[in-house]
């Protein structure tokens, strides 16, 4: 039976179907705000709410086994792989101790900032983002007037500064397998990344030496002991992890495992999945219980994003199939943006539509839509259509920066950050920071570059 044959087809579905995505992203936004208490005990009953409002209608208009296909193809292919690599880095990271910070100047803080920036693209935005955020929380923990250095975080260190390799961001690796060269990306996206960069860590400063002078105890805060690492053998796994994804992404085996539902599992696939819990394991193991007490090291985090990203990857299937329908979609008229009478493609608008969706969606398939749409031809969008290339990648990486559910990084570093007692931003708090602070940035991106 040929799998196309139980999937939905995106031209056929009206915009009403987003309406339980809509419904979860408000959920997400709201709730947290008007029920605090209520969402704190049912959020993942609130996700399976939405998921059923999605899958129920599925079965009964358009039938059961394609409802059933289309759940089960999108959590045995995207959401699993993606909450155990979630899973491997944050029990890893976790492992990882830095010992001996304080409170620190704002060179220090911009200086980590800028630290993590760098290593993003070599370990992945999740990677630096769970790798750090730690040692971010307890070098101001003593500070009173931090939040912005949590939410300067997420801008970097998930998002922005993994835009330079594959391995920064899932969707410059799709762009990898789909023939975009490695370094294509570290060549193209270097100059509007450094401006990126040099932007948010000069307005980061400022804020936070405003912030720092408005704090009565600097003086003793700046008092430093010796900084060391604890469970450093952790950096190794780090990097297996790492290797793992990479490896996966080379090797064709051309070997798959049916599950049912038409779906099958390539071999390369599930190899790097059970690695990847291997190496879970054994961190697990291998880190001494004093290291992750002391790290505050518990598993809500995990399990808020593991249930709140079920009901997400469920409730969006069918508008990312409207959007891979196309022109012939119900969105069309928003694909129609992209492109000028001539049939030349429009860079601005690349940049804003695919950053915008990556916003609210998936930035991997909302990726691998545009870069279609651009004509899917690497050798071509690297040649003559490279800048198209560009402002599709940007906007991607980018703009995963604009709200919490933008990156899964984003709601990490906020569940991890609140697990520690450190109150962020509401979803509409932060997406008033992130339109203060981005958009303008984002504005000046297009006019140099688009």
């Amino acid at each position: 039976m040929h799998p196309e044959l139980h999937r939905l087809v995106g031209s056929q579905l009206g915009i009403v179907w987003a309406i339980p995505y809509v419904g979860m992203l408000l959920s997400i936004a709201l709730l947290p705000l008007l029920a605090p208490r209520f969402w704190e005990h049912n959020f993942g009953k609130v996700a399976a709410l939405w998921s059923a409002v999605f899958l129920l209608p599925c079965a009964i208009v358009i039938g059961p086994y394609t409802a059933a296909s289309e759940a089960a193809h999108t959590l045995a292919v995207e959401y699993v792989p993606f909450i155990i690599l979630l899973f491997a880095l944050f029990v890893i990271a976790g492992g990882i101790r830095l010992v001996g910070a304080r409170a620190t100047s704002p060179s220090m803080n911009t200086a980590m900032l800028a630290f993590g920036t760098m290593i993003a693209s070599l370990v992945g935005t999740t990677g630096a983002s769970m790798l750090l955020i730690r040692p971010m929380i307890q070098a101001n923990h003593q500070r009173r007037h931090h939040i912005h250095v949590f939410v300067f975080f997420i801008f970097l260190v998930s998002n922005i500064g993994g835009s330079l390799t594959p391995l920064g961001d899932p969707p410059l690796f799709l762009g990898f397998l789909k023939g975009v060269d490695f370094l294509w990306t570290v060549k193209r996206m270097l100059a509007p990344m450094v401006v990126a960069t040099a932007v948010l860590l000069a307005v980061f400063y400022a804020i936070d030496s405003y912030a720092w002078r408005r704090e009565r105890h600097r003086a003793s805060a700046t008092k430093q002991d010796q900084l060391r690492i604890e469970g450093l053998h952790n950096v190794f796994y780090l990097a297996s992890v790492v290797g793992a994804v990479l490896v996966s992404g080379l090797w064709h085996s051309g070997v798959a495992l049916p599950i049912g539902f038409d779906i099958a599992i390539p071999v390369e696939d599930l190899a790097r999945d059970i690695i990847l819990l291997v190496l879970s394991y054994l961190s697990w193991r291998t880190t001494r219980r004093r290291i992750r007490i002391e790290n505050a090291f518990t598993w809500t985090p995990i399990q808020e994003v593991a249930m709140l990203f079920a009901g997400i990857f469920l409730t969006m299937i069918p508008t990312l199939a409207i959007l891979r329908a196309g022109r012939e979609g119900s969105l069309s008229p928003l694909l129609a943006l992209v492109t000028r009478s001539d049939g030349r493609p429009i860079e601005s608008a690349y940049f804003w539509l695919t950053g915008g969706l990556s916003s609210f969606l998936d930035n991997a398939p909302t990726y691998l839509v545009f870069f279609n749409l651009a004509g899917g031809d690497a050798h071509a969008l690297m040649g003559q259509k490279s800048l198209t290339l560009v402002a599709i990648s940007a906007g991607a990486v980018f703009m995963g920066a604009s709200s919490y559910i933008g990156n899964a990084p984003n709601f990490m570093v906020k569940s991890v950050c609140e697990e520690r007692g450190i109150k962020m931003p509401s979803f509409f708090g932060y997406l008033l920071w992130s339109g203060g602070i981005l958009l303008p940035l984002f504005g000046l991106l297009t006019w140099l570059f688009f």
